[in-house]
């Protein structure tokens, strides 16, 4: 077999977690739209301010069953002296008064049914007594004073017309269906569910359902991908596995492009010999990639770009909205309904079909040449998580030990795919959270290191509890892990009952 990596394979600069985040999300621009059907709007992420198309309530109605009155005419009502009045007729849910409310008179009126004019209260059934009046008629005896606009929700009261239902950018909650269904909303515009291309590299890998062999393994980590990416409001594309051969790589990530808004890649990005991926990402460090990657008659892409000035503009990140620090840890939750700021290249129209054939439409204008975010972490496990970006769409290529693999995903692919779905920058950061140790973490490292933990309650106190079999290549833990302790690097770990950042897991 060839050898795929010299000597420069070790000349890679490491980035902290937070930058590589900041990149990810600053490279990661919301784009593709669709419309839904309301009743599968459920989860997804509005696209377009939505407002209400009428007041509302749009008509003053009763708030429980009983009777409206003329607050007026229950004055001196009271348990020993109700005050009667005469019954002029019934009000439905749906239906009207056929006359407006009489002084000395009452309707008998359900939940949610339009209050008459006139009336300016509504007693509820269990402070009323039916009676007869003169000459027989039905009639009610009313046993407190009713208030003016007791127990009636006012025109208008909730919402008026106009009013803001929900901001570009807000995760669309059962309450919020009921509001769009209220306002006539029968198809919401939401972010269409990016679709992600998955590859998995490496000579040893076996389908799933083949018979071990000698020195080969079955291909778990494309599966476990699919299913993060489905958690994540993503399409999965499962595109299979290719050989540890640089010409099939790089013709399998062209196709992937012309299918998908992002390629997610498992294995050979260390520094082994024949670590494909990371010889690939390489030569797009040092911009000897861009013909291979390229297809001119079908994705666009121009000659005459320059790559330095692209790898200069995607490490601007002076407004970075993450943070490496502990204030972090407290606002992570806080932004999830952020204003969404439109930008020039986000008013594409919405797509009406949310299964519509994929169309990348790259054949308009030039665009870029690929270039590198980061091609190494200072974090344990997966320090060669590498992300790039080829014709605008993003590249990760993950580590191909599943402990490493999920964690990269958790770090940086699942804020990509909620930025593309257009949740706010500042909401896709991880969520965290502090916790006691429950057990002594010995093990130290020259980076941040990532410990898959479970997560349990005791005295009103949350404690992390490492998970044993943690080692990158190690996946007995990560079915159990609700979090992820969040080390700093040290020579030494940590102490049982020390306070640490712990992101949580969906």
């Amino acid at each position: 077999m060839q050898q795929l990596q010299g000597a420069s394979r070790f000349n890679r600069r490491a980035i902290k977690v937070g930058e590589a985040l900041n990149l990810v999300l600053e490279a990661a621009v919301p784009g593709r739209r669709v419309t839904v059907p309301l009743r599968e709007a459920g989860g997804r992420w509005l696209a377009e301010s939505l407002t209400a198309t009428t007041d509302w309530p749009p008509f003053p109605r009763s708030g429980l069953d009983g009777y409206a009155v003329r607050s007026a005419d229950t004055a001196l009502a009271a348990p020993e002296s109700p005050a009667l009045l005469r019954v002029v007729g019934t009000v439905a849910a749906g239906g009207l008064a056929l006359a407006p409310l009489e002084q000395g008179t009452a309707v008998r009126i359900m939940t949610g049914g339009a209050v008459p004019e006139g009336a300016d209260a509504v007693v509820m059934l269990e402070q009323t007594a039916d009676a007869l009046g003169a000459g027989d008629e039905p009639a009610v005896r009313v046993k407190s004073a009713a208030a003016p606009g007791q127990n009636i929700a006012q025109a208008g009261e909730e919402f008026r017309r106009g009013s803001v239902l929900a901001e570009p950018g807000t995760r669309i909650r059962p309450g919020h269906v009921a509001l769009l269904g209220t306002f006539g909303y029968a198809d919401v515009p939401v972010f269409a569910r990016p679709r992600v291309a998955i590859m998995a590299t490496g000579n040893e890998l076996l389908p799933v359902g083949a018979p071990l062999e000698a020195g080969c393994i079955r291909d778990s980590n494309s599966s476990m991908i699919a299913a993060m990416v489905e958690q994540s409001g993503g399409e999965p594309l499962l595109l299979g596995r290719l050989a540890d051969d640089p010409a099939a790589v790089e013709a399998a990530l062209a196709s992937a492009l012309q299918q998908a808004d992002i390629i997610i890649t498992t294995g050979g990005v260390s520094v082994g010999d024949f670590d494909v991926m990371a010889a690939i990402i390489r030569g797009i460090r040092q911009n000897e990639s861009a013909d291979k990657l390229r297809q001119p008659d079908s994705m666009g892409y121009s000659s005459q770009l320059d790559y330095a000035d692209n790898t200069q503009h995607s490490n601007s990140m002076e407004h970075a909205p993450y943070s490496e620090s502990a204030d972090n840890t407290q606002q992570s939750n806080s932004m999830e309904h952020a204003p969404y700021s439109e930008s020039a290249d986000n008013t594409q129209q919405p797509n009406s079909m949310e299964h519509a054939p994929y169309s990348a439409d790259n054949t308009q204008q030039p665009d870029p040449l690929p270039y590198l975010l980061f091609d190494k972490v200072a974090m344990r496990p997966g320090s060669p998580t590498s992300a790039a970006v080829i014709n605008g769409k993003l590249l990760f290529a993950l580590s191909g030990n599943p402990g490493a693999c999920f964690v990269g995903f958790e770090l940086f692919v699942r804020p990509a795919l909620l930025r593309l779905q257009g949740v706010s920058a500042e909401a896709c950061a991880p969520r965290m959270m502090t916790a006691k140790l429950a057990s002594n973490f010995e093990k130290g490292s020259p980076h941040e290191r990532f410990v898959r933990t479970r997560l349990f309650s005791r005295e009103g106190e949350l404690y992390a509890d490492p998970l044993a079999f943690n080692k990158s290549s190690m996946m007995a833990s990560i079915p159990d892990a609700e979090g992820l302790i969040r080390l700093p690097a040290g020579p030494s770990g940590a102490a049982s009952g020390s306070v640490v950042n712990v992101i949580l897991l969906d």
